[in-house]
């Protein structure tokens, strides 16, 4: 009986965990199997950040893309638009995006954004920490992301 005592805390300390914390660390394992899956939507919409309606989709078949975007502190991004719709979240810092109109829409950490489609636009790191943005776009195969506007100066 002694030897079968000793076999049952010797199984239950290696399963569970050595040392002291041997019945929380079977307790987490529990909790984690009984734990319940959540999700929270962040965002529907039909429309970019300006309000603009987004285009029907295009016709052929998609292409999805998601890039991670890293901006330094102080970055200005140059005037751009995309050809294909595209959203994302930031996860880091805030990111002010600007209208060739001067409309303006700052995202902050953990908010999402819905980018303007064929609408010439530019982004600037204001912040003192880099942006981390993660979009991901809803492209065909052969489209670029993005079509740069040198010809417009940055202020």
């Amino acid at each position: 009986m002694m030897r079968m005592k000793a076999w049952v805390m010797a199984t239950t300390l290696v399963i569970c965990g050595a040392s002291t914390v041997v019945m929380s660390s079977c307790k987490s394992t529990k909790q984690a199997e009984n734990a319940v899956v959540k999700s929270e939507e962040l965002i529907r919409t039909s429309q970019s950040w300006d309000g603009v309606e987004l285009p029907d989709y295009l016709k052929g078949r998609p292409e999805l893309v998601a890039v991670r975007y890293e901006f330094p502190a102080g970055k200005k991004l140059g005037w751009h638009h995309h050809p294909v719709m595209n959203y994302g979240i930031l996860v880091q810092g805030e990111l002010t995006i600007i209208g060739q109109d001067g409309k303006e829409k700052t995202v902050h950490e953990g908010e999402t954004v819905v980018e303007m489609v064929n609408t010439i636009h530019h982004g600037e790191n204001r912040g003192s920490k880099p942006v981390i943005l993660y979009m991901f776009y809803l492209s065909q195969k052969g489209l670029p992301l993005a079509v740069q506007h040198p010809e417009i100066p940055l202020e």
